[in-house]
């Protein structure tokens, strides 16, 4: 049997920034492992290090000290050039306000991040209908985003971040602009999407929100205090 490796493994991860004359620590020492088709909510309050931790799972940054490991890889130290080919094309990203552009069709708005990567994938537009078809949203393929329910919107924002194949969705506060219902269907498709192999961190204030998820990490003060599995 093949051994998947993890996605991640953070080892005394610290991310420190300079505000004047004061030295600030938005991680302080993190280890955490983020194993194969996990579903795992990172739960804290303003300051309390989620978003810096999520910034650079995402190889928006780079950590002060500590060593990360993506997919057995020593990333650590990457250059910015090697973090953007692998935020093209390991990564999905699921934003709070959708992201979508609003001149642009669904379809278009799904085969962006094949377009930014240089994808050298055949027929793009069927794997981006392919995308919208996992989500349930291929009959709108058409349309424009103010054409769209809040719900639909952040359907189409899914299917963009899975283009790519990536190995790794981070949702920042992915049900944030919606209302119960929609947040409800959002969440019971991100459950079905990990069930398919995909894995999943998602920042959230919403405990309802957080209860789908299968491990829960609460951060404060750039450390986790608490770190759990349903």
């Amino acid at each position: 049997m093949i051994e998947v490796q993890p996605v991640f493994a953070l080892s005394q991860l610290r991310r420190t920034y300079q505000v004047g004359d004061e030295l600030v620590h938005a991680l302080d020492g993190v280890d955490l492992t983020i194993e194969d088709r996990e579903f795992l909510a990172v739960i804290g309050t303003s300051g309390s290090g989620k978003s810096t931790l999520m910034h650079l799972l995402g190889f928006m940054d780079s950590p002060t000290s500590g060593a990360m490991v993506f997919e057995g890889q020593d990333v650590s130290s990457i250059s910015r050039g090697v973090r953007a080919q692998l935020r093209a094309t390991r990564i999905g990203f699921v934003f709070q306000s959708f992201n979508l552009l609003p001149r642009l069709t669904v379809l278009d708005n799904v085969l962006l991040p094949l377009i930014y990567s240089r994808s050298t994938v055949g027929n793009k537009k069927e794997q981006a209908m392919q995308a919208l078809e996992r989500v349930g949203m291929e009959h709108r393929f058409s349309h424009r985003p103010s054409q769209l329910s809040g719900g639909e919107r952040q359907r189409v924002a899914i299917a963009r971040s899975l283009i790519n194949q990536p190995r790794l969705i981070l949702a920042d506060e992915p049900t944030g602009n919606l209302d119960s219902k929609n947040r409800g269907r959002i969440m019971e498709l991100f459950t079905s999407l990990m069930e398919q192999g995909i894995t999943l961190a998602m920042v959230t204030h919403d405990d309802e929100v957080a209860a789908y998820a299968g491990r829960h990490i609460r951060m404060e003060d750039g450390c986790i205090i608490e770190d759990s599995k349903r």
